[in-house]
């Protein structure tokens, strides 16, 4: 059993804590199973005696850190120059672009752990400290000691006046957060206006999200809920295609609506939205407002569609602001009318964006 450990039982009191010097053994006490061996007196390194070694440490300490910065660099520049993709450059039969961003990056934050061990190995103060037991509120006394004890700390690491080490540690810090600018890169090109428009444009048809197929007014009943996404044709009248593969997906999921009916004399609608709907019936979009959830919770007896994800509640009658929840923002509403076969299409693309809230789109 240790000093540590001995110290807070009865009858070591007299356990001492430990100097340069090392300490005594402690007082055995009757029923102690082993007496206190005490510690061995403190050894200096060579870089405590001997000042040439001290700053040979150093130097080495700091051309750790230098070369961790040049990985760092060298990282930045693979990114750039290895070519990824369809026609990969390759080396020793591996990506290129994979083996020389791992290489570097584990290079630059090897080089400052073994930097900052061999730190705390050669040049910072390797006196053995005991801490004697304590309650877990420490007394201010305690407190005062801790504080003077961290002063100690960083005076004995000497970052103060070695600032060949000190310097050379920043430098290598700071550039460690280059590759993590660079990277961000690959989280691909900026959406632009593509959060702000969709797919939906005048004439398009409403169909079935299920069997694809378009919906006549008189098809939907009082109560109903339908869940409808736009007819995206594959080809064009003139024989352009349009959207396909995860292009197609992409747009028909961000265009996702709900069709539903209701009563005309319990529609209140806004100013600007009377002619919004065709007999009661009305198209939302499908995505909340909060996060981005699907929704398609109908209660059709208080007109109010619910958010499984996070409770946000909208009321359709009342074009779809928020009665309940997180959502900040009313579900966009789309404005329909009947095409000349009598099939509900859409007015225009939706007035407002889709999705969830963001910092510059506001609440509006």
């Amino acid at each position: 059993m240790t000093v540590h450990e001995r110290e807070g039982m009865p009858g070591n009191e007299d356990a001492v804590a430990t100097s340069e010097h090392g300490t005594a053994p402690a007082r055995r006490e009757a029923g102690d199973p082993f007496p206190d061996p005490g510690l061995h007196e403190h050894q200096p390194r060579p870089t405590d005696v001997d000042e040439r070694a001290g700053k040979r440490a150093e130097r080495q300490i700091a051309t750790m850190f230098v070369l961790s910065a040049l990985c760092t660099l060298l990282f930045c520049v693979a990114y750039f120059v290895f070519q990824v993709g369809d026609d990969p450059d390759v080396i020793m039969g591996f990506g290129a672009s994979n083996l020389a961003l791992g290489l570097t990056l584990g290079l630059a934050l090897l080089l400052i752990g073994i930097g900052t061990i061999q730190w705390a190995r050669k040049l910072m103060s390797d006196v053995e400290i005991v801490e004697m037991r304590h309650p877990t509120a420490s007394s201010e006394t305690d407190r005062a000691e801790t504080l003077q004890a961290l002063d100690a700390g960083v005076s004995d690491s000497g970052i103060g006046r070695r600032p060949l080490v000190r310097n050379s540690l920043i430098g290598a810090l700071a550039l460690l957060g280059l590759p993590a600018i660079v990277a961000l890169r690959d989280l691909g090109p900026l959406p632009g206006n593509k959060l702000a428009v969709t797919v939906w444009r005048r004439g398009m048809r409403v169909v079935n999200d299920v069997a694809g197929t378009p919906i006549r007014p008189e098809e939907v009943e009082i109560g109903q809920l339908i869940n409808t996404q736009p007819e995206i044709l594959f080809e064009t009248e003139d024989g352009e295609r349009t959207y396909e593969g995860t292009e197609l997906l992409q747009a028909k999921t961000k265009a996702s609506t709900i069709v539903v009916r209701m009563q005309p004399d319990d529609i209140t609608p806004s100013a600007g939205r009377a002619n919004w709907g065709v007999d009661g019936i009305l198209c939302y979009s499908k995505i909340c407002t909060h996060v981005g959830c699907p929704i398609s919770l109908w209660e059709q007896q208080t007109h109010h569609l619910l958010c499984p994800c996070h409770q946000s509640t909208f009321d359709l009658a009342d074009n779809g602001k928020v009665v309940f929840g997180p959502a900040a923002r009313a579900l966009p509403q789309l404005p329909l009318m009947v095409d000349d076969e009598g099939y509900l299409v859409a007015q225009s693309d939706f007035t407002e964006p889709v999705g969830p809230s963001y910092w510059e789109r506001g609440d509006a």
